[in-house]
C-alpha cells in the first residue's frame, strides 16, 4: 500500500467527530511528558523493590536489552504492521488512518508521533508480553522495569528521531545519514529501508537497499 506525497500543508481531516479528529494530532513534547516519567517510574521502583544483599548489575543489563529490543520491534511493527497491504476497503481506511496518512503528508507536524489511543495499548500489550517472559516464564520479575524501561527510552529516541528527520535541517554526521535514509523511504523507496533510528535491521533482513520497481 503506497500514497503519493501531496505538498499540501493543510492537514487532512481524518473524522467529521471533532473529538475523534484531535486524537489524530499530538505534539512531540506530549510524549515525552506522557512516557517519559513512565520509563522513570518503572526504573526507580525496581532499585527501590531490591531485596537487601541482592545485586544490581541486572538493571543497565536489562535496560540496554529494552532499547535494543526496540530497535527489532520498531522495524517489525514499521514493515509489517503499519506497511501491512489490505485485503479490503474498510481495513485499508483503518490503515490509512495510522500510517498512510503520513505517507500522503509526510510534513504534518502534528501527525509525525504515534497518538496516544495507539501508543498506550501497543505499550501495555508489550509490557505484558514482557511480565510474561521474565516473571512467568524466567521467574525474573524484577528484569521487567528496566526492560521495559529501556523500552520505553527506544520508543521516545525513535519518535523524536522521526519528528526531527521531517522537520529539522540535520545537515552531519549520523544525523545527515538518517534523514536522508528516511527521506529515501517517503520519496524513493516505501517498500523497503523501514528502520527510522537506526538501519540495523534492513540490512539484517535485506531491506536496506532494496529498489522500488
Amino acid at each position: 500500500m503506497y500514497h503519493m506525497p501531496i505538498a499540501q500543508k493543510e492537514p487532512i481531516r481524518l473524522f467529521k467527530s471533532d473529538f475523534l479528529e484531535f486524537f489524530t494530532h499530538i505534539s512531540p513534547v506530549t510524549i515525552v511528558v506522557v512516557w517519559l516519567p513512565v520509563a522513570i517510574f518503572f526504573l526507580v521502583r525496581t532499585v527501590l523493590n531490591l531485596p537487601a544483599g541482592a545485586g544490581w548489575a541486572f538493571i543497565p543489563l536489562c535496560f540496554a536489552g529494552g532499547l535494543f529490543i526496540w530497535t527489532l520491534s520498531e522495524y517489525v511493527l514499521h514493515r509489517f504492521l503499519f506497511h501491512y497491504i489490505p485485503k479490503s476497503k474498510k481495513v485499508e481506511r483503518i490503515f490509512f488512518l495510522f500510517h498512510g496518512i503520513h505517507h500522503v503528508q509526510p510534513q504534518v507536524k502534528t501527525r509525525l508521533v504515534m497518538p496516544l489511543p495507539v501508543s498506550i495499548p501497543l505499550a501495555a500489550l508489550f509490557y505484558g508480553f514482557f511480565w510474561l517472559v521474565f516473571a512467568v516464564l524466567l521467574g525474573v520479575p524484577l528484569w521487567v522495569g528496566p526492560f521495559f524501561s529501556g523500552f520505553l527510552i527506544g520508543y521516545l529516541i525513535y519518535d523524536l528521531m522521526h519528528y526531527a528527520e521531517h522537520h529539522f535541517p540535520m545537515r552531519s554526521g549520523y544525523a545527515k545519514y538518517i534523514k536522508r535514509y528516511h527521506m529515501q523511504h517517503h520519496y524513493k523507496t516505501p517498500s523497503a529501508r523501514f528502520g527510522v533510528s537506526n538501519p540495523l535491521w534492513d540490512y539484517v533482513f535485506g531491506t536496506g537497499v532494496k529498489e522500488e520497481i
